[in-house]
């Protein structure tokens, strides 16, 4: 059976902290390892990490680079992606290798539906999903039917680790939309599926920023993208924790 590392790009998550142990508390089985990439908290992320006994690795900010650190730190022979903010189903590790045991997948993730206290945001949910297949389909139609799809973080995406290393990684420049770059990158080697399994993960932007600017903003820095326009995305993708 091959080992599962779960790689937690942080910045200042220390509400999210809590639940997100909670939640790996029950994965069964449990995964080889949990890494946490910090890109220099300055609340107590850090220590409430290191108090669930997770390895804590410091590098700059930048997910591409946070995501880069902890793939080439990480021990195990799969690597999933996990946003703080993000709930895994307690059976993920054996999702994981179930879905990476097809030697055409390079590249899968799970279901997100996006959930706060108050509500489900539906809208939001369904327009990602549905964007998983005609972002791919409207900007890179040759590798849509070679079966590339676009995934985002908040799906917890997963890969073999060795192939993450042979396409060279993530973007180190991207502060964000570096899944997008990833899709690409390893769409080189086979499939990039949506495995029928959900994850939960936070409304927080959506609360902080009303559903239509929300969804603005998905799109606005979306098409810019893929239409090239990639320096300084990050500055309409505000930090919201």
């Amino acid at each position: 059976m091959s080992t599962l590392t779960i790689v937690i790009p942080m910045l200042n998550e220390a509400k999210a902290l809590p639940a997100l142990a909670a939640s790996l508390a029950k994965l069964d089985p449990p995964p080889h390892e949990v890494l946490c990439i910090d890109g220099g908290s300055e609340d107590e992320s850090v220590a409430l990490a290191e108090a669930q006994g997770w390895r804590v690795i410091a590098t700059e900010r930048g997910r591409g680079r946070q995501i880069n650190a902890g793939v080439e730190a990480a021990q195990g022979d799969h690597v999933l992606i996990l946003h703080a903010d993000t709930v895994l189903p307690s059976d993920a590790v054996a999702v994981v290798e179930a879905a990476l045991a097809d030697p055409k997948v390079s590249l899968a993730s799970f279901t997100p539906i996006i959930r706060g206290p108050e509500k489900t945001r539906w809208g939001t949910t369904a327009h990602n999903w549905a964007k998983t297949w005609y972002a791919p389909l409207l900007f890179r139609p040759r590798l849509f039917v070679r079966g590339a799809r676009l995934l985002f973080g908040d799906h917890a995406m997963f890969f073999r680790r060795e192939q993450f290393l042979a396409v060279g990684g993530c973007d180190p420049q991207a502060m964000v939309m570096e899944e997008a770059d990833l899709c690409i990158r390893l769409a080189a080697l086979g499939r990039v599926r949506m495995v029928p399994r959900v994850v939960e993960t936070s409304d927080r932007r959506i609360a902080e920023w009303g559903a239509l600017k929300a969804n603005w903003i998905y799109l606005k820095v979306g098409l810019s993208w893929a239409l090239g326009a990639r320096d300084g995305l990050e500055r309409h993708y505000p930090d919201v924790r």
